[in-house]
C-alpha cells in the first residue's frame, strides 16, 4: 500500500500497514535509498520463534494480546503459531507493509508488532498477508502496485470493515531507522473518509492521519500514554 502523510507526521513507521500497517517517511529514489532490493530472505526471518511471539504480543496490553492468535513469518507467509480466543490477531510487520515506494520497504531491520481487532483481521489483514506472500515469491513492488490497482479497477480489494482499528503498542519493536519504536498508539482503518470528519491532523488534536494510495483509505493514529507493558511513554521522542 501506498500512503501518503502528513508533513508533520513524516516520522515513519510500518505498521499494517494495510497493508498493514504502516506509515514511513516520504519515499526515496533508488540514488537514496539505502534498500533499493530485497535481502535475502533470512534477513526477515527471526531466528528464535518463541521471541517473534512475544515480540507480537508486545504490541497490545496482555488482557488482549494473552488470547489473542499469533503469527509468525515462516518461508511462503505467515503462519499461526499460537491459536488464541478473542478474535485479535497479533503478528511482527515487516518493511513491506509501507509505501511501495518508501525507502524502508526492503530494509530488513524493520520490526512492526501490531495486533489487529476482528473487524481489522477480517478487513485489513488479508491485504498485508497476501503482499508477505506476494514478496516472498518474489514478485517486484511494480508488478505488486499494479496488482492492487487491478483489484481496485475490479472491486475485489477488501476495504475496512466499520470498527477496524489496530494496537501497536510495543516499545521493542523498530519501526524504521528514523523513528525506532516512535510512540505507542493504535489505529483506526477508515475506508472513502476525509481526514478533516475525524479533526485529524490540527493544532492540539491527537489524532493524526495518513492517506493510502492507491487504496481509498484512511488511516487515523492516535498516541497513548502507556506502552503495552504498561510503563509510560515519553512525549518528547
Amino acid at each position: 500500500m501506498r500512503i501518503q502523510i502528513k508533513p508533520v507526521f513524516r516520522l515513519g513507521f510500518a505498521g499494517l500497514a494495510l497493508l498493514i500497517c504502516a506509515i514511513g517517511a516520504a519515499g526515496a529514489d533508488d540514488a537514496k535509498n539505502p534498500f533499493p532490493a530485497m535481502a535475502p530472505v533470512a534477513q526477515y526471518q527471526m531466528a528464535n520463534p518463541a521471541d517473534e511471539i512475544a515480540l507480537a504480543r508486545s504490541a497490545a496490553p496482555p488482557s488482549i494480546s494473552g488470547d489473542a492468535d499469533v503469527m509468525t513469518l515462516g518461508s511462503k507467509g505467515y503462519e499461526t503459531a499460537v491459536k488464541g480466543n478473542n478474535g485479535f490477531v497479533c503478528l511482527v510487520e515487516r518493511g513491506w507493509a509501507a509505501s511501495f515506494n518508501d525507502s524502508v520497504f526492503w530494509n530488513p531491520r524493520n520490526r512492526s508488532p501490531i495486533c489487529l481487532n476482528p473487524a481489522a483481521v477480517r478487513s485489513v489483514l488479508p491485504a498485508y498477508l497476501e503482499r508477505t506472500q506476494w514478496v516472498l515469491a518474489g514478485v517486484s513492488r511494480s508488478a505488486m502496485l499494479d496488482r492492487t490497482k487491478a483489484a481496485l479497477a475490479a472491486k475485489t480489494y477488501v476495504l475496512p470493515e466499520a470498527g477496524a482499528m489496530s494496537y501497536m503498542m510495543s516499545k521493542q519493536g523498530h519501526l524504521n531507522d528514523r523513528a525506532g519504536h516512535w510512540h505507542s498508539h493504535v489505529m483506526f482503518w477508515v475506508a472513502n473518509t476525509d481526514a478533516a470528519a475525524w479533526g485529524a491532523d490540527v493544532d492540539d488534536s491527537p489524532v493524526l492521519s495518513g492517506q493510502m494510495d492507491p487504496e481509498p483509505i484512511t488511516i487515523f493514529f492516535i498516541p497513548v500514554k502507556k506502552w503495552s507493558d504498561g510503563t509510560p511513554d515519553s512525549p518528547a521522542h
